[in-house]
Formats: structure tokens, C-alpha cells, sequence
């Protein structure tokens, strides 16, 4: 059998690989199993079995040997229609992060990236392999945004794009609203401004209004968190219609299947369950919370999303208690100021009493140690 795994053979492969891409490390995910998944931030919850249904009745019904809209634009209306937006403002790809990777393109390629620290990962890896030049700049202790070192990054000069997640990935933070407006003025008009809403749902904060005052602002949403589709891989900007055209130039055509379409349709015409299910993670994050607030060893930080940080003295040892007790949850103690740091995602109320149980064991343990 010929093998193709010899350095040799390597250094010929990647000969014609540009150098930002060979430098950037691999998404930071290694798929585990668990009986109780809590490590993606995804629901708990699976799209509600009525909608399945009626979602597979009109596949049935669609013509699976044609192309799709071009740029998903029936989709685009009925999202415009839900969010109350031009829908020639809405732009839809398969998964958010795809249009980080555009945006990146759109204004960061031979440009500027700037963004927070720690960040959701995808900003620097999209900005690391298109060359883009990168700045992060550190959150404050309690997570809160730095607003005097973001304006002075601002002023020193774009044009560039800037990535402001609201509420904050990975921490669970969310800033003020006199801050983000802030440091979103401060951009003026050499930055496309992006505000990450990924997890709006579940801190109750929407920036619509903040995107609709100026051209160069962006909202960008997802259906993989509070509509429970993560599966579907569906995320969609809000924004004017001309940065929206411009970044549409940069989309694949026919980049949104119809079956993805038709179930996202049909979510957005049943919206309630998705405010139904907020509320409900909501009252479980805090009731998790509760139960964690006499921790001794381990601390629990506070969070706006459907997710918190745990922070403990050996964080790969409590990866692996959980671990064996069939409790999946995601490290992220190699991040900047994330020392310790385990990442939660809120489950069922049955895997939240497992991990609650588990967390206090774990604490009691660690208290008998000591």
C-alpha cells in the first residue's frame, strides 16, 4: 500500500499552501462522548417534534432535483419579516461563523482585525489565515469591556472590522450598553462593525437599533443556539443594504440548501417556542447558580448566556471527574485570563442536578485534600 504520511511528501503537498495558513492552528475542538453533552453551547432542547414534522411533510412537497434560491431570498424576507428588517439587509450563509470568514475577507485582507481578549476563536483564526493584522485587546478583571483601550486602537487608525460579541463568548459577560455604544461611536465610518448576538436571546439585549443609526454596523444572529438547530448550520447578518450587497459579492451561490431552508422557514413561523425555551434555560442557569453559590474551591462565574464558567485550581482533573461521572464540558484554561476555567452549557433539568451534584462533590473532595 503507498503511503503518502512522509515529511517528504508533506513538505511537496503543502509546498503551494500560503504561510498564514500553515501557521494557524486547527479549530480548537476534539469531538468526545458523553452521556450528558454540556462542552458546545448548543440547546438542550431539539426542535420541537410538531415543526419536525411539518417540516419533513413540506421537504416531501419540495423539488429536491432543483437548485435553491440563488441567495436563499425567500428566507431572507421571511428573516426580514421576523426581525423587522430590510430584507435586502439580510444576508444568510450556512453557520455564522461563515460570515465571519466573509466579513473577514470583506474588510480584513491587507486591513485590520481588532477584537477582545479572550475571544470566540474564529475571529483570530478567519483574521490569522487571510493575513489580516490582528489586535486583541484584553477585557477588564471582571470580564467588562476596556472602553479607553478599544477607542485609542480605534483611533489609531483603520479601516478594518471590528468584532464586539454581545454577550461575551467565552466568558458569559455582558457590558453595559452606554459602553458598547461607546466604543461602536468611536469606530466612526473606517470600521465595518460587527456586534456578535449569537446568545442575545438569553440576556435579553438586542442592538438593532444601534446597527440601524449607521451603514457600517452589522448584526449577526444564529439559529444553532435558542431555535435549537444547530444541526441545520444556519446564521444571518442584519445590516444596510448596501454593506449587505457588498458582502453578498463574497457568498457562494446557492450557499443554503433547501431542506435547511424549509425548516428554517417554518421555525420562523412558529417563533414562540424559541422565546418559551430562552425563558426556560434562563430559570435553569440561575437555579445552577444557586446551587453552585456555597462552592469553597470551585467558582462558579456569573453568565448572560445558555453557558458559565467554572473556575478551579486544576482545571484537567475536573475535566476528567466530570468526565468519568458522564459529564462533558469544554476546557478553556489555555485562553488569556481564563485560568482554570471549565465551560458549562446548561442542559436538562436532570443533567443540571448531574452537574450540580457532581460540581459539589468535586468541591468537597478538593475541601478534604486541602
Amino acid at each position: 500500500m503507498t503511503s503518502l504520511n512522509s515529511p517528504a511528501d508533506a513538505a511537496g503537498v503543502l509546498g503551494g499552501v500560503r504561510a498564514e495558513v500553515r501557521a494557524t492552528p486547527d479549530y480548537p475542538f476534539i469531538p468526545v462522548h458523553a452521556p450528558v453533552k454540556l462542552d458546545q453551547n448548543e440547546s438542550a432542547l431539539d426542535f420541537p417534534r410538531h415543526l419536525r414534522e411539518l417540516a419533513v411533510r413540506r421537504m416531501l412537497e419540495r423539488d429536491w432535483n432543483r437548485y435553491p434560491d440563488l441567495h436563499a431570498d425567500t428566507l431572507r424576507e421571511k428573516i426580514g419579516a421576523y426581525e423587522d428588517w430590510d430584507a435586502a439587509g439580510v444576508v444568510v450563509t450556512p453557520g455564522s461563523n461563515v460570515i465571519i470568514k466573509l466579513l473577514t475577507e470583506l474588510g480584513g485582507i491587507g486591513q485590520r482585525i481588532l477584537t477582545v481578549q479572550p475571544n470566540f476563536s474564529v475571529y483570530e483564526l478567519e483574521g490569522q489565515m487571510l493575513g489580516a493584522s490582528l489586535t486583541r485587546v484584553p477585557l477588564r478583571a471582571d470580564f467588562g469591556l476596556d472602553v479607553a483601550a478599544m477607542k485609542r486602537e480605534l483611533a489609531a487608525g483603520g479601516p478594518g472590522v471590528l468584532f464586539l460579541p454581545q454577550p461575551h463568548a467565552p466568558t458569559g459577560f455582558l457590558d453595559e450598553e452606554s459602553d458598547v455604544r461607546a466604543v461602536v461611536e468611536a469606530a466612526g465610518d473606517d470600521w465595518i462593525v460587527v456586534i456578535d448576538e449569537a446568545y442575545h436571546q438569553y440576556s435579553g439585549s438586542d442592538y438593532r437599533s444601534l446597527v440601524l443609526e449607521r451603514g457600517n454596523r452589522l448584526s449577526l444572529r444564529t439559529f444553532s443556539k435558542a431555535w435549537g438547530l444547530a444541526g441545520l448550520r444556519l446564521g444571518y447578518a442584519l445590516t444596510h443594504p448596501a454593506l449587505a450587497a457588498n458582502l453578498q459579492k463574497l457568498v457562494s451561490a446557492f450557499n443554503v440548501n433547501v431542506l435547511t431552508q424549509v425548516v428554517a422557514e417554518v421555525a420562523l413561523e412558529h417563533p414562540a417556542y424559541v422565546r418559551e425555551r430562552a425563558d426556560e434555560v434562563i430559570w435553569e442557569r440561575e437555579r445552577v447558580q444557586s446551587g453552585l453559590s456555597g462552592l469553597k474551591n470551585l467558582h462558579a462565574l456569573p453568565s448572560r448566556t445558555n453557558f458559565f464558567l467554572v473556575r478551579t485550581p486544576d482545571p484537567s482533573a475536573a475535566y476528567a471527574f466530570l468526565l468519568e461521572r458522564g459529564l462533558l464540558v469544554r476546557r478553556q484554561d489555555k485562553q488569556p485570563m481564563l485560568a482554570g476555567c471549565l465551560r458549562v452549557s446548561i442542559g436538562t433539568r436532570e443533567q443540571n442536578d448531574a452537574l450540580v451534584s457532581a460540581l459539589l462533590e468535586l468541591d468537597r473532595e478538593l475541601e478534604v485534600r486541602e
